[in-house]
């Protein structure tokens, strides 16, 4: 088994009133059809040797009454690619920026991935967001038996995301 472990960046503390939330208010929001973009890439060192589009089945927000445990989920539903990431613990950075903290859900078996989202655009009833994680090729394969195929070689994978949830 391999163990991967993540960097992760304490969150500032918050102030009592709200302001610099970047979260809109508490409830459930998902992703309009056609309000979203997903691409992976596969690097093989400088070089970029694979690039896709994949289908953003469902994504949700679920920020609660004390905000204190926000929760993402992203469904990827293409014929290529089928996963599921959801998050552990989506925290406040400095710069205005969130961290998620979760799981890859690849056939079965979950990956360790650390998303950072860049907050576009905040409104009290939506959210727009713009991220991206690097994902290592070699122990992705080895973790969960996800392949590309034999004629790319690759040494990591970028997954990037742009959702607007409302």
């Amino acid at each position: 088994m391999t163990t991967v472990t993540l960097p992760t960046v304490p969150s500032p503390p918050q102030s009592r009133d709200g302001a610099g939330r970047r979260l809109p208010l508490p409830g459930r929001y998902t992703v309009a059809p056609g309000r979203s973009l997903t691409e992976l890439t596969a690097w093989y060192g400088p070089l970029p040797v694979l690039r896709r589009r994949v289908t953003l089945g469902e994504a949700s927000l679920t920020v609660p009454e004390d905000a204190e445990r926000p929760s993402l989920r992203y469904e990827f539903d293409d014929r290529r690619f089928s996963a599921v990431l959801t998050s552990e613990q989506v925290d406040e950075v400095h710069g205005g920026r969130l961290q998620l903290t979760g799981d890859l859900d690849l056939n079965g078996l979950a990956f360790p991935v650390l998303l950072r989202l860049r907050v576009v655009e905040r409104a009290d009833d939506r959210l727009l967001v713009v991220g991206h994680a690097r994902l290592p090729y070699r122990l992705l394969r080895r973790a969960t038996g996800f392949r590309l195929p034999w004629r790319r070689p690759a040494t990591r994978l970028r997954l990037l995301v742009a959702a607007e949830f409302a």
